[in-house]
């Protein structure tokens, strides 16, 4: 094997445009987490009137993704250390596809259930692979702004989703089970995100794999080369080789034994990723978008109406995610996280005071204009201050927090209990709603207030660390 010294032959400015574009690549996966978790929101009511179904059969059909979810979670790392990070966003791709074409065509409502668990198991496996794989390609001076592209391309795919829904609803009248050619506008809502997938798929082929699981797998020329494209000019890369290629010495293919700690169960390390998963999860923000359009009618709201605030809450979404992008190297992921978790806890008690003051119920249920508009602004101010935080920072905390030798292992076992935790609001909200309204986002802003002294006491900073410092 060749050892001649490697000097990359580009630029900074080069090298670091090559790597936001793998990046970008990666994140697609991202995209069609988020297309494919929200597109839910708008097809909700449409579902219920076409398969005749209440609020718990529509709540299964809607949580029904997540358990998938935690599946593809759990399986990806896996997956990703046999097979390879591309392979398995590959896989996920064809996953995306297929849900989307059989979601939009279900015969009964438990078929689109089962529609909906494959396209879950893409997005537990997305969810997985592309925040392992920024980390892994990306420079330590970018790798935080370069992680949060997953996110990035998370709430883009939730805002694209919300407006395709909007413009289908609208193209039918207003009404999701009006149809557009022949087909009702809930599927198409369902079936537009094959084409995002087969883009996915593509761009899939446009990137190179993991310098790590190159070396890992004894193709370290094909490791050099990829290398020599990603990292700053001057980088010394038989050294980087050299210290990638000690810590995998380290190493071996890790179970879930390696991550258990005795009586306490796991490592401190997993249940600190497990418990920043969960309070992720636990302040409701998929809800948000989950729901959105069940919420609003629910305090009197128009369907159209409805769908046009998921519109203006996903645009919120996105602002407070660029400037996570931004922040998230500067200030580091410590502040961001304690900032947001204040904002989220006022903004939810201010939710719950405008939603105690609902009159009515079912499809008489209203809310004055005054509370109304209160609802409105402390929901928008809720995303934005989860956009800014714990949207961003949970991720690329997954992604670097972990020692190399579990890293992919633990990041798998995390996001799978974020899907849990996920699943379990998910499928808890509409009954919850049904019972109190007002007392579900106490319980939220609750979980919010919780996550300070979280933050405060059991996560470090790793802004700036390379992942070879993990430990």
């Amino acid at each position: 094997m060749s050892r001649t010294n490697p000097t990359p032959q580009h630029t900074a400015e080069g090298s670091l445009g090559h790597v936001v574009f793998i990046a970008a690549a990666a994140a697609m996966g991202g995209f069609l987490f988020g297309y494919d978790s929200s597109v839910i929101n708008g097809a909700v009511t449409g579902i219920q009137k076409h398969f005749n179904v209440g609020s718990g059969t529509t709540a299964t059909i809607v949580a029904s993704a997540l358990l998938g979810s935690a599946l593809g979670a759990l399986i990806a790392g896996w997956l990703s250390d046999r097979l390879g990070r591309i392979r398995v966003m590959q896989i996920a791709a064809i996953l995306f596809a297929i849900s989307g074409v059989g979601s939009m065509f279900p015969p009964n409502d438990a078929v689109l259930a089962l529609w909906r668990v494959v396209g879950g198991i893409a997005i537990g496996i997305a969810s997985v692979v592309a925040p392992a794989y920024i980390a892994e390609v990306s420079p330590p001076a970018y790798r935080g702004r370069l992680a949060s592209f997953q996110q990035g391309a998370i709430v883009l795919g939730i805002f694209i989703s919300q407006l395709v829904n909007y413009a289908v609803n609208q193209g039918a009248g207003g009404n999701p089970n009006d149809h557009i050619a022949g087909i009702q506008a809930w599927q198409w809502m369902l079936g537009i995100e094959t084409i995002p997938a087969i883009i996915y798929g593509l761009m899939s082929f446009m990137i190179p794999e993991s310098p790590r699981f190159l070396i890992a797998s004894g193709h370290e020329d094909r490791a050099r080369r990829v290398l020599a494209d990603v990292e700053p000019t001057g980088t010394n890369l038989d050294a980087r080789i050299t210290e990638i290629r000690n810590v995998l010495a380290t190493e071996y293919k890790p179970s879930l034994k390696d991550l258990w700690g005795g009586r306490a169960g796991f490592i401190p390390i997993v249940w600190i990723g497990i418990g920043a998963s969960v309070f992720q999860q636990f302040v409701g923000i998929n809800v948000i978008f989950y729901y959105s359009s069940f919420l609003w009618q629910s305090v009197g709201i128009n369907a159209s109406n409805s769908l046009l605030i998921s519109v203006s809450t996903s645009l919120v979404n996105i602002i407070g995610t660029v400037i996570a992008m931004v922040l998230v190297d500067r200030v580091g992921r410590r502040p961001l996280a304690l900032v947001g978790s204040a904002g989220m806890a006022v903004s939810l008690a201010l939710a719950a005071v405008a939603f105690a003051q609902r009159t009515g119920s079912g499809s008489n249920a209203s809310l004055s204009s005054g509370w109304a508009t209160l609802a409105l602004v402390a929901a928008h101010i809720f995303v934005l201050c989860f956009a800014f935080s714990w949207g961003v920072v949970v991720w690329v905390l997954l992604g670097e927090m972990f020692p190399n030798h579990i890293r992919a292992l633990a990041l798998s076992v995390a996001a799978c209990a974020q899907w849990i935790a996920n699943w379990a609001i998910t499928e808890s909200f509409p009954t919850m709603s049904d019972w109190n309204l007002s007392a579900t986002y106490v319980i939220y802003a609750c979980f919010a207030l919780l996550s300070i002294p979280f933050v405060y006491f059991f996560v470090k900073e790793t802004k700036g660390k390379a992942l070879e410092e993990m430990g």
